[in-house]
């Protein structure tokens, strides 16, 4: 589910020193592709991300179309590890799993250098507070136009970074900072996942979501916009099957079954999803002609918000 971020104008993050990374500061997933109808209109991006992953998803853009054939070719190669020419669904399934572990792993090592000043390999509350807001913290924020937001975001980083050290020592180990940035994938900071969400969502705070606030988060007409499709389907999700008890708000539990699903793996969900789109034969596994041929949909299509894809012979899977 696509991670979603919920930041200040740039204009405003550009006056702290460190702001933190967008990842960081919103854990909602879209809701997995194979639970409900696929609709590209809407949750194409999610491909994409999946198979390209999420940096190398955004150079495709930028590609001829040789220049993309050619890129495409070597990432099948790579996810082709028994070499048979065709991708199967577990390659494909190790694959995108291979590149949701690396772009976690990735992401903690870059920002572990902005933050561990004192380099013992260690990540303290204060290191990180006073990298982040360091700036304005000695004066409350005064001189930000939106003090109150900052205000905001520095309690909520401090309740995750709190629930992410497990022994409450005020410092955090690599896999404790880890938890911090990516908490969707730590059990024991499944609470801190609901929270936020329902925080991000939950525009009247109230404490829970009701239906326009959860189209809301997702879709937002502009003037004269007709309300696509996908809607519909939202909204059907929402009551059949969001809402457990049908009182018309998804309390805190009913967001916990909605975007963390502990029985459901994302990863080969979308790999059967993405060989059904591309399967043109239908004999259930890749050739890359038949992702060449889906060239246009792999290009714009989206899957996993996580990603930092590239192809080079220390990409080790």
């Amino acid at each position: 589910m696509v991670l979603l971020s919920s930041l200040l104008p740039l204009c405003v993050l550009a006056a702290v020193a460190f702001a933190v990374p967008a990842q960081e500061k919103r854990v909602h997933h879209q809701a997995d592709l194979s639970d409900h109808a696929h609709d590209d209109s809407h949750n194409y991006q999610y491909d994409h991300e999946a198979f390209l992953g999420k940096e190398e998803a955004k150079t495709f853009d930028q590609l001829s179309p040789e220049e993309s054939k050619e890129r495409l070719a070597k990432i099948v190669d790579r996810i082709d590890t028994d070499k048979d020419g065709y991708i199967g669904h577990a390659e494909l399934h190790h694959w995108i799993r291979h590149r949701q572990r690396r772009y976690i792993e990735e992401n903690v090592n870059k920002h572990w250098k902005d933050y561990d000043k004192n380099q013992d390999d260690k990540i303290s509350w204060e290191e990180y507070k006073n990298t982040t807001y360091g700036f304005y913290l000695g004066e409350e924020f005064d001189d930000v136009e939106d003090k109150n937001t900052y205000k905001a975001m520095l309690a909520r980083d401090e309740r995750r970074f709190k629930t992410a050290d497990r022994d409450g020592d005020g410092i955090a180990t690599r896999e404790e900072f880890t938890a911090f940035l990516h908490p969707e994938e730590f059990d024991y900071m499944k609470d801190v996942v609901v929270q936020e969400t329902v925080e991000d969502i939950d525009k009247d705070k109230d404490g829970k979501i009701n239906l326009e606030e959860y189209i809301g988060d997702m879709f937002t007409p502009e003037d004269g916009e007709s309300e696509p499709d996908w809607v519909q389907t939202e909204k059907k999700q929402f009551s059949e099957f969001r809402d457990v008890n049908k009182n018309g708000f998804l309390d805190p539990e009913e967001v916990a079954q909605w975007i963390l699903p502990g029985d459901v793996d994302h990863a080969d969900n979308e790999a059967k999803h993405l060989i059904h789109e591309t399967d043109t034969d239908k004999d259930g596994r890749l050739t890359l002609s038949e992702v060449l041929n889906k060239m246009d949909y792999i290009k714009i299509s989206t899957i996993t918000d996580y990603g930092g894809m590239r192809v080079d012979e220390h990409d080790e899977l």
